[in-house]
């Protein structure tokens, strides 16, 4: 089968890499020229554990294609992806603008049927602009062509993308057709065959599934540091806490580790438009507004501790960081805590070093001078007045603390996600949350 996917950002890259390796043939097509031409030469935009080995595997054997001219392949493809990135507007809404635009495109040079697919995360109903945008550019060229939309939503987690691809919980297919759905069921064939299950629903349904996932996951962390930081206040500890109502079967453990708040290119977004989708037609989401809004004041209890254990007086003082990507396996920092706890750090006059096995690069172009980078989880510490461990690479599980000890002026550790054993660290001033 023969497929095109839109936008060869995260969703986009990976969701065309393994629809290949599925054995697809797939253009992935971009505007962005340069990152084209890089990804033709092996180099990838984005870090993946796996991506590139497959990305290189399949263009070798032919069946992954980098092309920015979404045109010249339009019509020699059965599906398209609309893979393109949908930013918060001011006020939280998603922003449809690219997604529209592909829909133009395909309105304007089409020639036979296509079904096209929103992989995109986008609100309820963006299916009928999406519809609209291609019936307006067909009727500008005195055409009736036929045509399908259907919604398909990623549910991939940065770090483990290619399992989360390969091996799904599920796959969520929104179809109004059956000539969509039999396209859609012949796509992920393999994973029929291996029994993974693919839900076919209506397409509102399956836009409405994304950002409600993505909202009970945010829920879960917010109401998790929620009971973490009164824990602290009443004396109890959030980690036994947390066993205690993970291994409830109706809970379940999974995200409710404490921690300094969500961020990333999906939570802090789909929450914003989800809330904004429920203003839209006059259903207020008080739930997830209360989860935003601890998320906020979560992003910022690092420096509290900080501030508070120095009693105000930290100006001049060095922070040192470990961890700058929102969460480990990926580069990405977008909404990451680090950066609140950076520009709080700065705003008080305090000089910051940092280091991440990953995300120096992004790093650097999001913060450039105002802070100072490290080569490795050493070298940030010399003379450091506090070390606050943000994000939880294994490479910082382990380290040699009389040698960490040794190199800091003050021994304060403030553990962000609460992964080291006490007793190891025997001299230091030790915080963490819950």
């Amino acid at each position: 089968m023969n497929i095109a996917i839109v936008g060869t950002g995260y969703v986009g890259l990976v969701s065309g890499t393994c629809f290949a390796e599925l054995g697809a043939h797939v253009f992935c097509v971009d505007t962005d020229r340069e990152k084209i031409e890089k990804l033709k030469s092996g180099i990838m935009p984005i870090y993946e554990p796996g991506l590139e080995n497959l990305v290189l595997k399949n263009q070798k054997a032919g069946r992954l294609l980098f092309t920015t001219d979404l045109v010249s392949c339009l019509n020699n493809v059965e599906i398209l992806f609309i893979a393109v990135g949908t930013p918060p507007s001011e006020d939280g809404s998603a922003d449809l603008s690219h997604v529209i635009n592909v829909a133009k495109t395909v309105g304007a040079n089409i020639e036979k049927y296509l079904l096209v697919v929103t992989k995109s995360t986008v609100p309820v109903g963006s299916s009928k602009l999406v519809r609209k945008a291609i019936d307006d550019e067909l009727a500008k060229r005195g055409k009736k062509i036929d045509f399908d939309i259907a919604s398909n939503p990623e549910f991939l987690k940065e770090g483990d993308a290619i399992s989360d691809f390969m091996k799904p919980d599920r796959v969520v297919v929104g179809v109004e057709t059956e000539k969509a759905r039999e396209l859609m069921a012949g796509l992920y064939a393999p994973m029929l065959l291996n029994n993974f299950r693919v839900i076919f629903m209506d397409i509102p349904s399956a836009e409405m599934t994304k950002y409600a996932a993505n909202g009970m996951l945010a829920a879960r962390i917010s109401y998790m540091n929620e009971i973490a930081n009164l824990c602290e206040k009443v004396g109890a500890d959030a980690a036994m806490v947390r066993k205690g109502i993970g291994t409830d079967t109706r809970i379940g453990n999974k995200f409710l580790y404490p921690g300094a708040g969500y961020g990333g290119s999906c939570f802090p977004k789909d929450v914003k438009a989800l809330i904004k989708t429920g203003h839209d037609f006059g259903s207020d989401m008080t739930l997830l507004e209360s989860v935003e809004e601890v998320n906020e004041k979560q992003k910022k209890i690092l420096f509290k501790k900080f501030y508070d254990f120095y009693k105000g007086d930290i100006k001049g003082k060095k922070a040192a960081i470990w961890g700058l990507s929102y969460k480990p396996g990926t580069d990405d920092m977008r909404e990451a805590p680090a950066l609140t706890l950076i520009d709080q750090l700065l705003k008080a006059g305090c000089t910051v070093k940092a280091y991440d096995p990953v995300a120096m690069e992004e790093g650097k172009k999001r913060l450039g001078s105002s802070i100072e980078y490290g080569d490795d989880i050493y070298s940030v510490l010399d003379g450091a007045d506090v070390l606050f461990h943000v994000t939880e690479w294994k490479e910082f599980r382990m380290p040699d603390w009389k040698k960490v000890h040794e190199l800091m002026k003050k021994p304060l550790l403030i553990d962000g996600r609460g992964v080291f054993n006490k007793t190891d660290l025997e001299g230091f001033s030790y915080l963490k949350i819950g």
